[in-house]
């Protein structure tokens, strides 16, 4: 099963908590990102987050002066981080609940990297993922289904019975291929 550690981006970009957002601005734009950490200030444990949307949100839509604005005032506390060794699954359902895009990976106090919705997307396997849980189901209703049919005693060794085993197999040996069991 997939974790964060193997999906999330390594090479994270950074900027001092007192840094002004015309040069967040100019650190993205020479690295091509779309957010920045902020680098926790002496005596802090806590990381922080800057993205394009808090910039243009909550500087450019209301008029603001970009110069004139620390990154520190856009920090949304508390900062939602994520643990390496959530799944995929986990790390989906913390953006929807937390309705983010995107977080820094911590292990305790150290910033190992930074995962995205991008990276959910564009990092995994979904299409297999999805085919074992299909297989998985089919498997689950052809047992279901044979256990009906050859559950009554007259029809256990009928053709009907022998059938719906067979279909069981084959969806076994299905999962097995595509190494889902």
């Amino acid at each position: 099963m997939l974790k964060v550690r193997d999906i999330m981006t390594q090479e994270v970009i950074a900027i001092q908590d007192t840094a002004t957002v015309t040069q967040a601005i100019a650190l993205m734009q020479y690295h091509k990102v779309r957010s920045l950490i902020i680098e926790h200030p002496e005596g802090q444990t806590a990381y922080g987050i800057i993205t394009e949307r808090d910039i243009v949100y909550r500087v450019m839509a209301v008029g603001k002066d970009p110069h004139e604005i620390g990154v520190q005032e856009l920090v949304r506390e508390p900062c939602i981080t994520a643990h390496p060794d959530l799944t995929v699954e986990e790390m989906a359902q913390l953006f929807a609940s937390a309705g983010i895009q995107r977080a820094p990976v911590i292990d305790g106090q150290q910033l190992l990297g930074i995962i995205s919705v991008t990276d959910l997307v564009m990092k995994t396997d979904g299409k297999q993922n999805y085919q074992a849980d299909w297989i998985a189901m089919q498997i689950e209703n052809a047992l279901v289904h044979a256990r009906i049919i050859c559950g009554d005693p007259q029809t256990q060794i009928s053709k009907e019975c022998s059938v719906a085993w067979d279909v069981v197999e084959a969806f076994e040996d299905q999962a097995a291929l595509n190494g889902a069991i």
